[in-house]
């Protein structure tokens, strides 16, 4: 005993010399602290928090290390200790937090609870410590509850929301204690945040009943005593429930708008301008989530209210917190009046741009420099050695980041109407393409996933200024974007502009890219696909190394889904390159044509057959009939894989199958017929037509229209089409339920006797079968399929009995399915 009393004193000298302002003396506790066995620390730390006799600032600083100790390594500590030292430690926890008396050490215990709590929260939500979960609700842990609901959504959402919404709300009325009310609203945002919208609307009257009487009494509080806390995070709760409810929120219309427009004309003191700014964020939300229709009775006003704001935008200085939320409400107003939007664009383009182009300041600094600094200016840096640090000031780039994130809402939403501005904002974006040194620093990861986002959309823009002015445009991006997929180190960013490079060349098609572009862009294609291997081999090599376990495997796993996303932009790209410069590419193409077939090797995992098949699938269908030249690399594997185990790698072989048939030459017949047969058996499994199987059967179904339609000696047309017939509609893959309508369409039209049956005795079974795709939306009403589809239904419409016959044989869903088809298309 008196061992163990010994070294918690020594324990009690390391959390004060922990604290100590002088530098050697703190480095060297951390050192000794580090080296404490993980569950010695728990016992220590607990015991520091337990004695209400030590020093306060010694008690919270156990506190704050034991949290930090939780949250950093509950995986490698809490798991080791035995199962009673678990159990001791939580009901620990729990009695300290009833029996503190220091409301600020009581709320740092909790966050601890909180944090154990979390981490005993699976993934699906399930609970290993409901007890503990139970005495957060009863005593409305707010900041722990509000938390759990970000790290665990939906399933947080889905077990708990019962118990979460009546126990916020109850917080919420709270009236006499103000903290505590705002931590309530505060939480009541996280969880509404992340709620599925259809767990949200049977509570939905409720909470804006509680939400509208706590507005109007903060309102009265805010202009009576000027308290203004709670009624910011109410402002913000009703914001988060109206994005979630959505259309649902337009009966609570009226119940808020005049209000909010109050606050926003009143609340113009430079002590309420974070509350007008969530007040002008919380009226663009909600007219976002109610849509045109309902919010066009305030939108004069409300434009009027923003435009006398962005008046004085010049006069606000650069922290004002209502910058950042004018500029994200402007791109909600721009989505929601769309080309209306485009006349407001003088106002709002100036004070935007001026946002967009803040330059980060930096600087090299000593050590002594960097003692001097604190963290409030605003500066982060990093270590060069040798005693020097690269500073860099970062206020100023969140808002710079949203605001490029605006401007890609603006070209995306306003198109040609936006054309005015294009010059000015392509030259801001190309050069965030760039990679510089400490970049996540400089520039936050939005800021140039936005830079990237606009590179196709600003020639879309610029199409309507005519070919010079979008070539030139092109010209000034090019580079820089090839540059870039070559440079980028973040995988998200590095997708990002790989995706937007190939939307680029779509836009810009044949002759865009001149034999420098080309060679440039091959290195780097053959670059990614060989590191795509050695990435996989290197990952093979750690899941036999000795410290290997779920962890690792999992974080391996992380690794490879980002190695294959970046493989799935190699296609894009590829596959925006062979359709717009068709079989004229394939000798450049040569150069990558030995990986992409190392890709559809047997004993490749199954996402690497999927996209090899897919760049092949490209080559069949653009370059057509030159592309027979490589099917001996493709052919064989393609026919083998549409029975594979996996349905992604079925689709894409039978996808290939469809378009060897609709655009492969004479070469392709024999193998149309053996393909036949195999799409059969694929269609016909008995699990066929399960979620995850679904979108490989309707391609094979697909692929057997198209060798019907454009090779038909291939197979027995008449035997096959009422087996075809049968396995009508599609209407999960949207691009083939148009073809297999359109050759229907065909069918019909051309009176085809097998279709229609004797005496036209399958023209119910059409009905129902175009009923079918109208209920699932298969085909969009302004694609010209649907007409065909209508006047198909409109000419037996006219037959009288017929008519009668076969709405007679349809659901009462489907005849109203038929009745929209007729009235849209």
């Amino acid at each position: 005993m008196a061992a163990a009393a010994a070294e918690q004193q020594q324990f009690y000298l390391l959390l004060g010399n922990l604290l100590s302002p002088d530098n050697v003396v703190r480095k060297q506790a951390e050192e000794t602290y580090e080296n404490i066995p993980g569950q010695s620390k728990i016992t220590f730390l607990l015991q520091a928090i337990r004695n209400t006799t030590a020093a306060e600032e010694a008690r919270q600083m156990a506190a704050v290390l034991l949290r930090r100790l939780l949250s950093s390594a509950f995986d490698e500590v809490y798991p080791a200790l035995p199962s009673d030292v678990q159990t001791a430690i939580k009901s620990e926890l729990l009695m300290i937090i009833q029996m503190e008396t220091q409301s600020s050490m009581r709320k740092k215990v909790c966050d601890i609870a909180a944090e154990l709590a979390r981490n005993l929260i699976d993934e699906d939500g399930n609970n290993q410590w409901p007890e503990g979960l139970k005495f957060l609700f009863d005593s409305v842990t707010c900041n722990a509850v509000g938390q759990m609901a970000t790290d665990f959504a939906p399933g947080f959402q889905k077990k708990f929301h019962e118990k979460v919404i009546a126990a916020l709300l109850q917080t919420m009325e709270d009236q006499g204690n103000q903290r505590v009310q705002a931590h309530a609203a505060a939480a009541l945002i996280n969880f509404t945040e992340d709620c599925p919208k259809s767990l949200l609307i049977p509570y939905l009257d409720n909470l804006v009943k509680h939400l509208h009487s706590i507005m109007v009494l903060k309102l009265q509080e805010l202009i009576q005593k000027g308290t203004k806390l709670v009624l910011e995070q109410v402002v913000t709760s009703i914001a988060s429930v109206a994005d979630t409810a959505e259309e649902k929120f337009v009966p609570y219309y009226d119940l808020f708008m005049p209000s909010l427009k109050h606050i926003v004309e009143n609340a113009v003191q430079k002590e309420l301008r974070l509350l007008r700014g969530k007040t002008i964020e919380c009226i663009s939300l909600i007219g976002l989530a109610v849509g045109k229709e309902k919010f066009m009775q305030d939108a004069s006003d409300v434009m009027q209210l923003l435009l006398k704001t962005q008046t004085d935008f010049n006069d606000m200085e650069d922290d004002d917190p209502q910058i950042s939320y004018m500029i994200s409400a402007w791109a909600r107003m721009c989505k929601i009046l769309g080309k209306e939007f485009q006349q407001y664009l003088p106002v709002v383009m100036g004070p935007l741009m001026k946002t967009a182009s803040i330059k980060p300041e930096v600087a090299l600094l000593d050590t002594q420099d960097m003692e001097n600094m604190s963290d409030d200016d605003g500066w982060e840096f990093v270590n060069l050695g040798d005693q020097q640090s690269f500073g860099i000031k970062t206020a100023g780039l969140e808002e710079k980041s949203t605001a490029c994130q605006m401007l890609v809402c603006y070209a995306k939403e306003l198109k040609e109407g936006f054309v005015e501005y294009t010059e000015q904002v392509v030259k801001l974006m190309v050069p965030l393409l760039k990679f510089y040194f400490h970049d996540d620093i400089l520039q936050p990861l939005n800021t140039k996933l936005a830079a990237a986002e606009s590179m196709p959309l600003l020639l879309e823009c610029a199409r309507v200024r005519g070919p010079e002015y979008l070539t030139q445009m092109w010209h000034f991006m090019c580079d820089a974007l090839i540059k870039a997929i070559g440079t980028e180190p973040d995988s998200d960013v590095l997708s990002e502009i790989m995706h937007s490079f190939a939307k680029c060349i779509e836009v810009m098609g044949d002759g865009c890219l001149n034999n420098e572009h080309f060679e440039e862009l091959g290195g780097i294609l053959k670059a990614k696909l060989e590191e795509h291997f050695k990435n996989q081999e290197l990952r093979q090599v750690k899941r036999q190394d000795e410290d290997y376990d779920e962890q690792v495997e999992e974080s391996l796993q992380d690794e490879d889904d980002n190695d294959v996303y970046i493989l799935t932009k190699v296609s894009d790209i590829l596959h925006s390159i062979f359709s717009s410069y068709k079989e004229k590419v394939l000798p450049w193409f040569e150069q990558l044509l030995p990986l992409i077939v190392n890709l559809i090797c047997p004993h490749r995992p199954w996402p690497d057959r999927q996209w090899g098949l897919c760049i092949f699938d490209d080559v069949i269908e653009h370059c057509s009939p030159a592309s027979f030249k490589y099917a001996e690399y493709f052919l064989r594997p393609m026919l083998q894989y549409v029975c594979d185990n996996s349905p992604e790698v079925r689709q894409a072989a039978a996808y290939g199958l469809g378009v060897m048939a609709q655009y492969g030459g004479d070469n392709y017949r024999p193998f149309c017929t053996e393909a036949l047969p195999l799409l059969v058996r694929v269609i016909q499994s008995a699990d066929s037509k399960t979620k995850e199987n679904v979108n490989a059967t309707e391609n094979c179904i697909s692929a057997v229209g198209k060798i019907m339609k454009f090779k038909p000696d291939c197979v027995n047309v008449e035997e096959v089409l009422p087996h075809w017939l049968s396995w009508l509609p599609l209407h999960e893959d949207k691009e083939e339920a148009v073809q297999t309508f359109n050759y229907l369409c065909d069918l019909i039209e051309s009176n085809h006797p097998i279709v229609l049956g004797p005496n036209n005795t399958n023209l119910p079974k059409i009905f129902s079968i175009i009923a079918e795709g109208e209920m699932h939306e298969a085909i969009k009403h302004e694609d010209p399929c649907a007409k065909r589809l209508a006047n198909v239904v409109r000419q037996v419409q006219t037959s009288g009995g017929l008519w009668t016959e076969c709405i007679a044989q349809l659901s009462p869903e489907q005849q109203a399915a038929i009745q929209e088809l007729l009235n849209s298309a």
